[in-house]
């Protein structure tokens, strides 16, 4: 009975963790990693298409946007997850699809203008992402779920974004249980639309994020209506656009309902009827999912308005566009207008070209709402950057440059030792994950020293006894090396499809002795084919 960490240590996305228990592999989250990554992430204990079942937080793409990669490399396990994730991966991870094969076609038209460069293969296809989805298995709230003998789960709402949930496990293994609870994204209190994160009591080993673990929110709730008003007001006044980027999923939705509010209430004065454009195929899809999950989802302040015929995040003057061309469109309309396009670190998607329109413009503001994580051109640009990249030119930063202070879907540090302190007893040990390495490091000595707590923060590649609470291996911080390309991407894929062949045959083991020659017979015809 093991856990070894894989992602998101001492870094903030990418999260992975491995759990080997009476004969399963199990991983919890299969995420994406973006921004600047600083350390090297150990590989896997076994071939992906070994791994039995996928536990799955939320569906943020540093949580859940390697799940097509890990299909593409032989998994066929069941995912287990909630059932607002479960629609909104089918959403996400076909959409981070379309992205990977949208950039490598880029890449490849550019590559034709030079000689000896190989082409480049997606980190996965559309076919992969639909094989992905139907391996899902949606799981409602606080119900037991029994995975496979020795492991149950239970997902409780960590009030991150809708859907998302903290895991407790349970592994039996000889006749021992260990409860380990993993917390997901931990969600800040009082967010619009959705609920508070609701506490566990027990657990043996918890696994926390540290996103905010060295700061705190401000302690009165920010009035995020008026200053986005008066944001609104002095760039419509100026004859500009508001620019939002924006995660599509949560983030965008919470924005819509902030500035539902701001148009009932006729906060802008002089642009009644200005115009909100939600550039984002994505954002439009899980705005109709928002929809179909209130019942489960929405706190009582969005079912209020429900139950009195409002919608929380509709309004005059909405526009969903879909089409390229309609998003073109966009940015030829010279009236002042919001555009929320995704994604919210603009590392991808729309949300580049009306940067590129929109930053030279002295009248316009980039208002940025959410998380930027080292590395990425939201973070630049907060950062103040007098001038970026887009497409090959250089841009101008001549735009204001704000943030939406406080709004955020994460606890800071007082939120996460609250959540911690709801366990009624102190567990054996905390293991500090998903920050970034400086954080990791302060948020656990703040659990040590302060709050008495066994905390621990792991490299990628430590290694957990969970029966006696070793340490089997201890990591250590690895520089991340850039690695000479020295094979395909398609080679590669062909690599993996020989590791799912080797776990199909192991998983054959006890079928009948006529079954198994037919199977073998099969594979040296098709190595007599191909072996040269």
């Amino acid at each position: 009975m093991k856990l070894t960490f894989i992602g998101a240590a001492h870094e903030v996305t990418g999260s992975c963790h491995y759990l080997e228990v009476a004969g399963k592999h199990i991983l919890v989250d299969c995420g994406m990693e973006q921004g600047a990554q600083y350390y090297e992430k150990a590989p896997l204990p076994i071939d992906e298409a070994m791994v039995d079942y996928v536990l799955l937080t939320h569906a943020h793409v540093d949580h859940s946007g390697m799940l097509p990669g890990l299909y593409a490399k032989g998994f066929r396990g069941q995912i287990f997850t909630t059932v607002a994730t479960a629609d909104l991966c089918n959403i996400m991870l076909r959409d981070c699809a379309h992205i990977q094969m949208q950039e490598a076609e880029w890449k490849n038209r550019k590559a034709k203008r030079h000689s000896g460069i190989e082409p480049h293969e997606p980190l996965y296809t559309m076919e992969d992402a639909d094989g992905a989805i139907q391996q899902l298995v949606p799981c409602k709230y606080n119900k037991l779920v029994e995975v496979c003998e020795g492991v149950r789960i239970r997902f409780t709402d960590i009030g991150h974004l809708l859907g998302s949930a903290s895991i407790e496990v349970w592994l039996t293994e000889d006749g021992h249980t260990k409860k380990l609870v993993f917390s997901g994204d931990v969600g800040n209190l009082h967010q619009p639309l959705i609920k508070d994160p609701e506490k566990t009591e027990e657990a043996d080993y918890v696994i926390i994020e540290s996103t905010y673990g060295d700061r705190i929110h401000s302690a009165t709730r920010p009035d995020y209506v008026s200053e986005l008003a008066q944001i609104l007001q002095e760039t419509f006044d100026a004859g500009g656009n508001v620019v939002i980027p924006s995660f599509a999923v949560g983030r965008t939705q919470e924005i819509l309902y902030f500035l539902r509010q701001i148009k009932a209430e006729n906060r802008i004065q002089g642009h009644p009827n200005f115009p909100v454009y939600v550039d984002s195929p994505l954002a439009v899809e899980a705005t109709d999912i928002f929809q179909k999950n209130i019942s489960d989802c929405f706190d009582e302040e969005a079912m209020e308005l429900v139950y009195s015929g409002i919608n929380p995040i509709r309004f005059p003057g909405l526009r969903m566009t879909i089409t390229s061309d309609e998003s073109r469109a966009i940015n030829f309309d010279s009236t002042p207008k919001v555009i929320i396009s995704a994604s919210g670190m603009c590392e991808a998607g729309r949300i580049r070209h009306h940067l590129k329109h929109n930053l030279w413009r002295r009248e316009c503001t980039v208002l940025f709402v959410g998380y930027q994580a080292n590395g990425t051109l939201g973070r630049v640009l907060v950062e103040g950057a007098s001038e970026v990249r887009l497409f090959g030119e250089s841009i101008d930063v001549r735009a204001e440059i704000r943030t939406l202070q406080g709004i955020s879907g994460h606890a800071d540090k007082d939120g996460l030792i609250r959540w911690l302190k709801g366990f009624e007893q102190k567990p054996d040990k905390i293991f500090v994950v998903h920050g970034e390495s400086s954080v990791c490091d302060a948020f656990t000595d703040c659990l040590e020293r302060e709050h008495g707590m066994a905390a621990y923060a792991p490299y990628s590649g430590t290694r957990v006894n969970l029966l006696t609470g070793e340490i089997e291996y201890h990591a250590t911080a690895k520089p991340l090396k850039k690695k000479a390309r020295t094979v395909s991407d398609v080679f590669r894929r062909l690599m993996a499809a020989g590791q799912r062949l080797l776990a199909v045959i192991s998983k054959n083991e006890g079928t009948s002795n006529k079954d198994l020659a037919k199977f073998a017979d099969q594979i040296n015809s098709l190595c007599d084919k191909w072996d040269r």
